[in-house]
């Protein structure tokens, strides 16, 4: 295979620059393949690490430093595989995403667990895969935290902060899919989306929506807003199955507090909201969510996407030459969702 690019970020900061740089050859090892990456997508998350956004955990598993790759997830065709690997041959298009490191996605060649990818079902684009995996299996995370799936989700009440964002629509779509009754919290303007991706019921966020609510869910997921956490937290039913959040400040108590202070700051916080949750509960779960990749989560995705499930509205799609434009409309919380196109 000739060298191709990556897209670097570097210097990750309030200054940090994107630029294409020559990519090194990559070897699949037993179990891995390299795909040729048709389409990548820009995640919040990676214009927050392009600031400097949780620099001094992940530094500890090697996922920063001058130069980064961002990305989580691709799609495109596969040019290569492990010796070990079944059941994906060259040639195939598929989507997937990489583990939180140093080297994302955002390359023209991949280099991923095969585990991590699943085959693109017929008539859907690069462009519409590649916005689902990272989001998807942050929401994963979630609701296994949680013990929801297709059998414990039927006939549960969901109260959903943040239900126009990705995160809140993906959950509403696999949610009302397994039969439970979603309550999406969103900006009145969000109201006609949110109804489409599944929701029974729509709460105005502006009018103080949160207040209004009595403690009538059996579960409530927090996908936009720390502040309003125990807001959310205190609609849980006596026999709620629990709550969680992805917006918690782990990341930040550490980058702006240091480890010790940061430390004790995020244990306070945690047994804080915890403990509102089991008052409210006593045999509920608490979970703060991080992203992780997750075989079962990929192959949970292919089935809802081939069954026209899930989808993500794609806003434009964008060459490498024009991240910045990219990184720039989503770190301005620009709507739709932005792709990246390798040269």
């Amino acid at each position: 295979m000739s060298r191709t690019v990556k897209l670097e970020c570097s210097h990750p900061g309030p200054d940090y620059r994107l630029e294409l740089s020559v990519d090194e050859k990559l070897e699949p090892g037993p179990h891995e393949v390299i795909v040729r990456v048709r389409a990548c997508s820009v995640n919040p998350i990676d214009v927050k690490r392009a600031g400097g956004y949780g620099r001094r955990l992940l530094s500890l598993k090697g996922a920063y430093g001058s130069q980064l790759v961002l990305g989580n997830d691709f799609s495109g065709v596969v040019v290569r595989i492990g010796t070990d690997v079944k059941g994906i041959q060259p040639g195939r298009s598929v989507f997937g995403c990489v583990p939180t490191t140093a080297r994302g996605s955002h390359a023209a060649v991949v280099k991923v667990d095969a585990a991590q990818v699943q085959l693109l079902p017929h008539g859907v684009a690069h462009e519409q895969a590649c916005v689902l995996p990272y989001t998807f299996s942050t929401l994963w995370q979630a609701l296994k935290a949680l013990g929801l799936n297709e059998v414990t989700a039927k006939g549960r009440t969901v109260l959903i902060l943040g239900a126009s964002g990705a995160l809140g629509t993906l959950a509403t779509q696999v949610l009302s899919h397994w039969g439970a009754a979603v309550t999406a919290v969103a900006r009145s303007s969000q109201a006609a989306a949110c109804l489409r991706a599944g929701a029974v019921r729509v709460v105005d966020r502006e009018a103080g929506g949160l207040t209004r609510l009595g403690p009538s869910f059996d579960v409530t997921l927090n996908f936009a807003d720390w502040a309003q956490d125990q807001a959310l937290i205190r609609c849980l039913n006596v026999g709620a199955i629990g709550h969680a959040t992805t917006v918690h400040p782990l990341m930040a108590n550490f980058d702006n507090l240091g480890w010790l202070r940061g430390a004790l700051r995020t244990l306070a916080q945690w047994w804080q909201h915890s403990r509102a949750v089991k008052a409210a509960s006593p045999g509920a779960a608490y979970s703060w969510v991080l992203y992780k990749p997750d075989p079962v989560a990929m192959k949970a995705l292919g089935a809802l996407l081939e069954g026209g499930v899930v989808s993500l509205p794609v806003e434009r799609a964008l060459p490498f030459a024009d991240a910045r434009q990219a990184f720039d409309h989503v770190g301005a919380g620009g709507g739709g969702r932005i792709v990246l196109t390798p040269p």
